[in-house]
């Protein structure tokens, strides 16, 4: 399932949701709040990333509609223990709304220590800004 990651996602910003001063309040910095969440395992603050009616997909062909199953699938990929790294490739920004293409990468030793490293999954995720 790792290998296959693909998501297409819906994030929550700060401008979209004034009581959340803790969210992203650009494009670049929903993928660096992603990452930094990720990779302290705080599935809470990741799925905050998700506005409401969110999709989520795990790999092709597999669409996750409710907040259980992301989180589910989220604490799945935490669940590796490997961090993660986002570089965001490019942003379409209009008035309110932006589309966030990214690569990742996933990389270091597993529980046998051998080193894994998964390579250019792509997420695609849309941020109110």
């Amino acid at each position: 399932m790792l290998k296959s990651f693909i998501a297409a996602l819906s994030f929550a910003t700060a401008t979209s949701i004034a009581f959340a001063s803790d969210l992203p309040r650009t494009p670049e910095e929903t993928a660096k709040a992603f990452e930094k969440h990720f990779n302290s395992a705080n599935v809470d603050a990741l799925l905050a990333l998700y506005a409401p009616g969110a999709v989520f997909v795990p790999a092709a062909g597999v669409q996750l509609n409710t907040r259980e199953q992301i989180k589910g699938a989220l604490q799945q990929f935490m669940g590796a223990k490997l961090p993660i790294k986002v570089t965001v490739r490019q942003v379409y920004q209009g008035q309110d709304t932006a589309i966030i293409v990214s690569d990742w990468t996933m990389e270091g030793n597993g529980p046998d220590g051998k080193r894994i490293s998964i390579v250019t999954g792509k997420q695609i995720g849309r941020a109110h800004v």
